[in-house]
């Protein structure tokens, strides 16, 4: 078979970037550091002048839009996120249900877990979408995306580990309803638009299988 030619292939790759220093600034749930570099440029492939940039590290992490194709239905997370306290809705998002990697385990470990603790389904079949950069500007992390094929006739109520603070709320939500609405603001986190696009896609041919 062919592979299909690379497009915009990169320029350069992580030796055309040199790091300086590496400031600690925070340790705690998350890390953050303040690193000096330089880097090659696009004009002369030079090096550029050194700058200094703040990052924040994060684990990995993994989403799962749970999707029922028989009753055309998929179930979405609904929690509280202090990075939305400043929206006019208020700061509890609509999400696909995600977790962070721990050492030694797979994307599809990570799906199973939180599809359990978060949602309480056990019987899934899983489908790799892709993955993504969350905000490669100032963050490290990686989310790999996941369709979940499962049976929602009984789904629904309230998930979440008391001893990490969650309070995780699942809705049963009609497909058609919440694909006509993608764009309204109510779906406002990439995780969730994502999935969500990549449903409105595939739907039919999901929908055919069964």
């Amino acid at each position: 078979m062919s592979k299909s030619p690379e497009i915009a292939p990169p320029v350069f790759d992580r030796d055309d970037v040199e790091i300086m220093e590496r400031k600690p600034l925070y340790r705690g749930f998350f890390h953050a550091d303040e690193v000096t570099l330089r880097h090659r440029q696009f004009a002369d492939g030079d090096w550029g002048e050194p700058l200094s940039r703040e990052i924040v590290y994060r684990p990995q992490a993994v989403g799962v839009l749970l999707y029922d194709a028989r009753r055309d239905e998929l179930a979405l997370v609904e929690q509280f996120r202090i990075g939305a306290l400043r929206d006019e809705s208020g700061p509890w998002c609509l999400e696909v249900v995600a977790g962070m990697m721990e050492e030694g385990e797979t994307a599809e470990d990570v799906a199973r877990r939180e599809l359990v603790e978060e949602a309480g389904i056990h019987e899934v079949e899983l489908r790799y979408i892709g993955n993504y950069r969350a905000s490669p500007g100032g963050c490290d992390e990686k989310l790999y995306l996941y369709i979940g094929l499962c049976d929602l006739t009984d789904a629904g109520g309230v998930f979440g580990l008391p001893e990490e603070h969650e309070d995780i709320k699942m809705h049963v939500l009609s497909a058609e309803a919440v694909l006509g609405s993608l764009y309204t603001g109510r779906w406002n986190n990439p995780a969730a638009l994502i999935t969500l696009q990549w449903l409105a896609l595939n739907r039919p041919q999901l929908m055919q299988e069964v």
